[in-house]
């Protein structure tokens, strides 16, 4: 799947994340913002990258602003903001892709 244009999912709230995407530049650059990423920023990227991966995204600039946001939080947010970013809005296999 490839980036069309930046789209965003999530929010700042407590328990959540904001997520946010764009074209990338031939690569996933990542970028996480989080009061806990010394505890849990490699799980928070593992389950970003896993689930790119299995969108079949390789080419995005990505940012996670985590307010401690489970891994399943993590993941539809990510989800979300892909799907928006290609203005796809039916179809879409929630969860089935990702699991």
């Amino acid at each position: 799947m490839e980036i069309m244009k930046a789209a965003a999912a999530g929010t700042l709230e407590s328990s959540d994340c904001q997520v946010v995407v764009e074209k990338g530049e031939g690569e996933i650059e990542f970028h996480l913002e989080s009061a806990v990423i010394h505890q849990y920023g490699n799980q928070i990227r593992k389950v970003v990258l896993e689930t790119l991966q299995k969108l079949g995204v390789s080419d995005i600039r990505i940012t996670v602003i985590d307010k401690g946001a489970l891994d399943c939080t993590i993941r539809a947010r990510v989800e979300s903001a892909v799907y928006r970013s290609v203005a796809q809005t039916e179809g879409i296999p929630w969860g089935g892709i990702v699991q």
